[in-house]
């Protein structure tokens, strides 16, 4: 049987979310940090998850692994860092039972398996949007050198991301309740045609005889009893009934 386009749509989706997904978590620019007092004009610091960057926009040179504790000493930071990576594990585990519930080497798909799939697509979009939303939100107000605060394009890719993840979620989880909804249809419309077939045709009951036949049983007994009659007198050489009628 072949896979329902809807769903290889939401297959689709959710690898590219999760390719913006991990692009987000390891990249080191969820924000960047301009004009920093005491530091060359040029400085640019890039803040991540996980690491924080220098560059220079002359030189175009970056200087990575620069310590900042207070910085990585912020809640939202291990928060954002726990949800991502388990975004990343549950789309890869959706994925998989998706694939498995929908492919083609059986007979009937597996739409229970299929559709925890999708559940799975789309909460590992929610746990993708959560940290990035929040982190947003207070980008401000994270502790930090200058207060020329600029939103990096991790913030974007994480949206982007989750949103796709969404998406596909969505779309395989309610595209594979229409296809088994709709295949319950058919195949009640074919038990219910076949049950008409069936019974189009009753077995007919035995007919009962109808009044010109017991008539034509009735009127039958009496002439077989005046044939009987009539010749019992032309043996006994008396003359038959019918004379004494003409008479």
């Amino acid at each position: 049987m072949r896979t329902p386009g809807i769903v290889l749509l939401g297959l689709v989706f959710a690898p590219c979310g999760w390719i913006l997904d991990l692009t987000s978590t390891v990249a080191p620019n969820w924000r960047t940090i301009h004009n920093i007092s005491g530091e060359p004009p040029d400085l640019v610091l890039h803040q991540g998850i996980w690491d924080i960057c220098r560059s220079f926009t002359e030189s175009r040179d970056v200087l990575c692994n620069h310590e900042d504790s207070e910085y990585f000493n912020n809640q939202i930071i291990e928060i954002a860092r726990r949800m991502m990576v388990a975004s990343l594990i549950v789309t890869f585990i959706g994925l998989g039972v998706a694939t498995i519930g929908t492919h083609c080497w059986t007979d009937k798909p597996r739409w229970s398996v299929a559709g925890l799939g999708g559940l799975l697509i789309f909460s590992s979009g929610v746990l993708a949007i959560i940290p990035v939303a929040w982190y947003h939100h207070i980008l401000p107000y994270i502790n930090s050198p200058s207060s020329d605060i600029r939103v990096g394009y991790c913030i974007v890719l994480g949206y982007t991301g989750g949103i796709t993840e969404l998406l596909g979620g969505f779309v395989m989880f309610g595209g594979i309740c229409q296809c088994r909804y709709g295949m319950k249809r058919a195949g009640g419309g074919e038990l219910s045609l076949g049950r008409t077939r069936l019974h189009s045709h009753p077995r007919r009951k035995a007919d009962k005889p109808s009044e010109s036949a017991k008539r034509s049983r009735a009127s039958s007994v009496p002439y077989s009893i005046d044939s009987v009659l009539e010749e019992r007198n032309f043996r006994l050489g008396k003359l038959p009934i019918s004379a004494f009628n003409t008479l």
